[in-house]
């Protein structure tokens, strides 16, 4: 196959633009610092603050923890019915919009979550993330459909370059209101809900220019009359998975991706509160730390790609692996108010960041079969994805509230990536000379 035009190409990349300030204004920055701010007792010095909901005294940053597990599990089940309706329907556009506007709309509601509604404010953050994740099965499904496998690691880390540069951008937007707030005449949780509104209403309008420059899906007819679509889709991964068995180095490649991004999500996902309760940094030195992350990570993107083409995927991803073990073991050690430290290790993740997800994503595209249902195969890399983050989060939650150390989490971490490695190492020896 050819790569689709430019034109397409700069679309598909333009949605990574749009959707990427969920993950770094609500997930990374100033939801989770906004979170730990109305959940906690304004006391520095306490470690884990509580927070009492459902009749269950909860250390406010697990309640966060779990949450997400519950939106990632909720998407792990949807996951197979939806592409199901996709491919037999040909209509992934209209599903991307769906959870496009879904996730969006979700984020905007936030300017109305304050500390008087705890509960409301968790749902909008597990419906943001729905609508935020499912929106990327499909979209993640479109890349071997528009480029061919010599340019998917080039096109991959565009996208995910794109997605940086769009999310920094609206990131220094919201920070001069969080970091000024009483220049706009407001106070600063009022900046922070205002940034939550920036957030949905750039997701949507920038999401709105990528599909509609994005090809309209065909119907895979030879699915029709086979039963129902709601079933198909678990049909569809089971198969999938009977496939496997007869594509040995794709089986240990999932597996060793399950584990290794297991740690990567967590840390990800956890490391803005893990900053703001455990090691006390100030929420603006937090802001410029994840502000170094995503400027790091474009560049981190394309010199791990650049090194792929050299040494090869398999062993681009254990040099990758190998830095995360080293990343987890500092971040144990940092001290309480180490904002130095803490600038140096964010420089250090942002390399590795998108690295690691950009050619994690265009090597299981390499080693796909040729098929017309890539949104099977990339349903079925989502739900191994997810099912890895649900088992993550809830691991570091309830590690934490066992020991009362988030600290311990981080460290239990190091145990997902050796895994990971180790079954990395396996699949490269059954692997293509090209791609080992």
């Amino acid at each position: 196959m050819q790569t689709a035009p430019k034109k397409v190409i700069n679309g598909w990349a333009m949605y990574d633009w749009a959707n990427s300030v969920y993950n770094l204004v609500i997930t990374s920055t100033i939801f989770p610092a906004y979170y730990e701010s109305v959940t906690g007792d304004g006391n520095d010095a306490t470690v884990n603050d509580t927070v009492r909901i459902f009749g269950r005294e909860f250390v406010n940053t697990s309640l966060y923890n779990y949450a997400l597990a519950i939106a990632f599990f909720i998407v792990a089940i949807m996951s197979p019915i939806l592409s199901s309706i996709a491919d037999y329907k040909g209509n992934k556009k209209k599903f991307l919009f769906f959870f496009c506007t879904m996730g969006s709309f979700a984020c905007s509601a936030m300017f109305f979550y304050d500390k008087t509604n705890l509960i409301y404010g968790l749902c909008c953050l597990i419906i943001a993330c729905i609508g935020f994740w499912s929106s990327l099965v499909f979209y993640n499904s479109y890349l071997p459909e528009i480029a061919a496998p010599e340019d998917q690691d080039r096109v991959s880390a565009r996208g995910f370059a794109m997605g940086y540069i769009g999310s920094v951008i609206l990131q220094i937007i919201c920070f001069v209101f969080v970091m000024s707030p009483k220049t706009f005449g407001i106070d600063g949780n009022k900046a922070a809900q205002i940034s939550f509104l920036l957030v949905g209403i750039w997701w949507w309008g920038f999401g709105q220019l990528a599909l509609s420059r994005l090809p309209e899906g065909t119907p895979a007819s030879h699915k029709k009359n086979e039963g129902s679509i709601l079933t198909n889709g678990y049909k569809e991964l089971h198969k999938v998975w009977k496939q496997l068995t007869h594509m040995p180095v794709l089986k240990r490649y999932l597996a060793a991706f399950f584990f290794y991004n297991m740690g990567v999500q967590t840390v990800m996902l956890a490391a803005t509160l893990y900053g703001k309760s455990e090691l006390n940094i100030p929420t603006t030195n937090l802001i410029i730390a994840i502000l170094i992350i995503q400027l790091v990570a474009i560049p981190g993107a394309y010199l791990i790609a650049k090194l792929s083409e050299k040494i090869g995927n398999f062993r681009a991803l254990m040099f990758t692996i190998i830095i995360w073990i080293a990343l987890c073991i500092v971040g144990y050690y940092i001290p309480r108010n180490g904002i130095n430290q803490f600038y140096i290790l964010a420089i250090l993740v942002g390399f590795v960041m998108g690295g690691i997800q950009s050619l994690s994503r265009s090597t299981y595209a390499k080693l796909m079969p040729v098929t017309k249902d890539t949104t099977s195969f990339f349903s079925f890399y989502d739900v191994t994805e997810k099912i890895a983050i649900v088992i993550g989060m809830f691991s570091f939650g309830y590690i934490n509230e066992i020991t009362g150390s988030q600290r311990n989490s981080v460290l239990t971490l190091v145990i997902f990536f050796v895994i990971g490695f180790l079954l990395l190492l396996f699949a490269m020896k059954k692997q293509k000379p090209e791609l080992a």
